[in-house]
């Protein structure tokens, strides 16, 4: 059984940074595509962010584009996801997820996945 952890949570003020890891418990990378979802109070999860399995290639919400960065490290089995000029919008719990069947068309699609994390919790409030 694959595990997925995310850490690097926490509160942050407007306009602050928090860099996410997600840590896989063996060598994945190489076959799964990983995306990054959140979830505000009240609200549906939504993609944030997903990197495929084959060249690394990134993707990004529209709404976090420009500010946010996904990179991976296949020798630490860990993915990361850098979030700059945070808002308080940006607010939410954040998942990490795993899936051998995810697309460029699918990204999003959280039956796509097939293993996902507990979540950390990112507040950005001053």
């Amino acid at each position: 059984q694959l595990q997925l952890v995310e850490s690097g949570g926490g509160l942050v003020q407007p306009g602050g940074s928090l860099r996410l890891s997600c840590a896989a418990s063996r060598f994945i990378l190489d076959y799964y595509a990983i995306g990054w979802f959140r979830q505000a109070p009240g609200k549906e999860r939504e993609g944030v962010s997903y990197i495929t399995s084959s060249d690394g290639s990134t993707y990004y919400a529209d709404s976090v584009k420009g500010r946010f960065t996904i990179s991976r490290d296949n020798a630490k089995n860990t993915v990361y996801l850098q979030m700059n000029s945070l808002k308080p919008e940006d607010t939410a719990l954040y998942y990490c997820a795993a899936g051998k069947r995810v697309t460029i068309a699918t990204m999003f699609r959280e039956s796509r996945y097939d293993y996902w994390g507990q979540g950390t919790q990112v507040t950005v409030s001053s």
